[in-house]
C-alpha cells in the first residue's frame, strides 16, 4: 500500500487519484479527537516495537470510503475512513497499521524514491540510444529502420517498469513480514491483518486470473497469502481476542464515522431502533443532529452521556451539536468538561474558543485566547484554531496578532501568499524585534522547498 507515482507513469495500485497530484498536500483529511486518540493508542506499541517511537509517527485520517492505507513519508500514516468502517475489529485496523509501520521502519518511501531516480536516469538514456537508433535507421534509408528504433525507444521503458514494479511487490512482501514481527512483539494478533488481506485475495481472485504477475505494484494475491499464512499462523497470539472495552471504543468509532458520513435512511437501515447498543444509540444521535431533528437529538445525546458519565467525546458531541444549531453559550460547559476529561483535547480546546468567541462576549475573549492558544502551541496544522484566534484577538481590538494569527491560518492552509500578506501588515502593527513581529517576519520570508522531481 505504499503510494509513489513514477516520472514513467508508473504507480501504486491503491494510491487514490487525488494523493497522486500532490503528495504532501490536497488530501481530503479529517479531523476528529475521539479517533485520533484511538489510532494514536492502536499505533504506539507497533511504533515502539519497530524503534519508531521517538519519532513523531502520526496517523492521519483521509475522507475515502474506500478501504486503503498508505504512507508518503518517514513521519504519517494515511488511513482512508473506508478502511475503519469496514474494519470490524481493532486488530483489523491494527494490522494494516503494523503493515504500513513495516514500510516506514524499512526506510521504502527513501529507497524507492533512489530507484525512481534510478529509473529515470536509465529512461532517459533508453531514449537516447532509441533516438539514436531511429536516425540511424532513417540514415539507412531502410522502412524497417524506423521500426528498430521505435522498438529501442519502448522496449528499455517496459524493462525499467517491470524491475520498478517488482521492487515495490518485494516492499510489500517484507512490510507484510515486518508487521507480523511488531505484532508479535506487542503480544497480538495477526489474525486481523491475514483476515483483510484475505478479503482483498477473495476479491481480486477472477481479476488475478487474467493478470500479468510483472505488471502488478502488489505481490500476486495467491502468492502473498500464502507467504502471509506460513508466518502468521505459527503465532503463539493467533487465537487472541481484543479486550471487550477496546472492542467499544472501535465500535463507538465506526459508529461515529457511519452517523456522520451517510444519510439518516441510511444509518437507520444499519443501526436500526431495534438496536440499542450504545454504538447504535450514538450513530442515531449523530444522524439526528446532522440533520436538523436538534430536539431528538439532544435527548438521545443527554440519554449517552447519562449511561457513559465519564466519556469525554459524549461531552463534545453535545457542545459541538449545541454550537453548529445557534446555541454557543450553551455549548461552553459541555466544552469545557471535555476538555477537563479528554486524554488529548487538542481539536476540543479549537471548539470550545469557537463557542466562545461565537457568544460575541468580550468578556470570554481571554478564555478564548487562551483555549485557542494552548491548541495551535500543541499542534500547529490546525487553520480552524487560527482563524478563532484571530477573531478573539479581534473582539479584544488587538489587531496586530488578530493579522499574524490570520496569517498563520493561510499558512496551515497553504495559502503562503495570502499568509505573506497578512504577515507583512501584522509587521508593521508590531514593535521591531518583538516575538510577533518575528513571527511575522518568518512567514513574510518563507520560500517554499524546490518542486520534487517525482510526484
Amino acid at each position: 500500500m505504499l503510494a509513489m507515482v513514477t516520472a514513467c507513469a508508473v504507480a501504486a495500485a491503491s494510491v487514490p487519484a487525488r494523493a497522486q497530484e500532490k503528495p504532501n498536500a490536497g488530501l481530503p483529511v479529517i479531523r476528529d479527537a475521539e479517533i485520533e486518540q484511538l489510532l494514536r493508542e492502536y499505533t504506539l506499541p507497533i511504533l515502539r516495537a519497530a524503534g519508531l517511537a521517538q519519532q513523531n509517527v502520526h496517523v492521519v485520517l483521509i475522507n475515502d470510503k474506500t478501504f486503503n492505507a498508505f504512507v508518503m513519508d518517514g513521519r504519517r500514516i494515511f488511513v482512508n475512513t473506508g478502511a475503519l468502517m469496514e474494519a470490524q475489529t481493532p486488530n483489523q485496523v491494527i494490522g494494516v497499521l503494523a503493515h504500513e509501520t513495516g514500510h516506514l521502519a524499512g526506510g521504502h518511501v527513501a529507497k524507492l524514491r533512489q530507484e525512481l531516480a534510478n529509473a529515470q536516469t536509465a529512461a532517459v538514456v533508453a531514449m537516447l540510444l532509441g533516438v539514436g537508433a531511429a536516425v540511424a535507421g532513417a540514415r539507412s534509408g531502410g522502412n524497417s529502420g524506423g521500426n528498430v528504433g521505435m522498438a529501442a525507444l519502448t522496449a528499455p521503458q517496459a524493462v525499467i517498469q517491470h524491475m520498478l514494479l517488482s521492487y515495490v511487490r518485494q516492499q510489500e512482501e517484507q512490510a507484510d513480514k515486518g508487521g507480523v514481527k511488531f505484532l508479535a512483539a506487542t503480544g497480538q494478533s495477526p489474525k486481523g491483518m491475514y483476515d483483510t488481506f484475505k478479503h482483498f485475495y477473495d476479491q481480486s481472485l477472477f481479476q488475478a486470473q487474467y493478470a500479468d504477475p510483472y505488471l502488478q505494484s502488489h505481490p500476486m494475491p495467491a502468492e502473498r497469502m500464502a507467504a502471509l499464512a506460513e508466518v502468521v499462523k505459527t503465532s503463539p497470539y493467533w487465537d487472541k481476542k481484543d479486550p471487550p472495552e477496546l472492542q467499544l471504543r472501535h465500535d463507538l468509532m465506526r459508529a461515529k464515522l457511519y452517523g456522520f458520513m451517510d444519510r439518516p435512511d441510511t444509518v437507520v437501515r444499519r443501526y436500526p431502533l431495534s438496536d440499542t447498543s450504545l454504538p447504535a444509540r450514538y450513530a442515531r444521535a449523530i444522524s439526528a443532529y446532522r440533520h436538523g431533528d436538534m430536539r431528538n437529538a439532544m435527548a438521545q445525546i443527554d440519554a449517552l452521556i447519562q449511561t457513559q458519565p465519564n466519556n469525554p467525546y459524549f461531552y463534545e458531541l453535545k457542545g459541538q451539536a449545541l454550537l453548529e444549531g445557534g446555541h454557543p453559550a450553551e455549548a461552553i460547559a459541555p466544552l469545557r468538561h471535555a476538555v477537563a476529561t479528554a486524554p488529548n483535547p487538542t481539536l476540543i480546546q479549537v471548539l470550545l474558543g469557537q463557542a466562545l468567541v461565537a457568544t460575541n462576549n468580550p468578556h470570554l475573549a481571554d478564555e478564548a485566547i487562551a483555549s485557542l492558544k494552548v491548541a495551535v502551541t500543541r499542534d500547529t496544522d490546525i487553520p480552524e484554531g487560527y482563524m478563532q484566534l484571530a477573531m478573539a484577538y479581534g473582539r479584544k481590538g488587538e489587531l496586530a496578532e488578530a493579522d499574524l494569527a490570520s496569517a498563520q491560518a493561510a499558512f496551515a492552509r497553504g495559502d503562503a501568499n495570502t499568509a505573506r500578506q497578512l504577515a507583512a501588515r501584522a509587521k508593521t502593527r508590531f514593535p521591531v524585534g518583538t516575538p510577533g513581529w518575528v513571527r511575522a517576519d518568518d512567514i513574510t520570508s518563507y520560500k517554499p522547498p524546490a518542486q520534487p522531481l517525482f510526484r
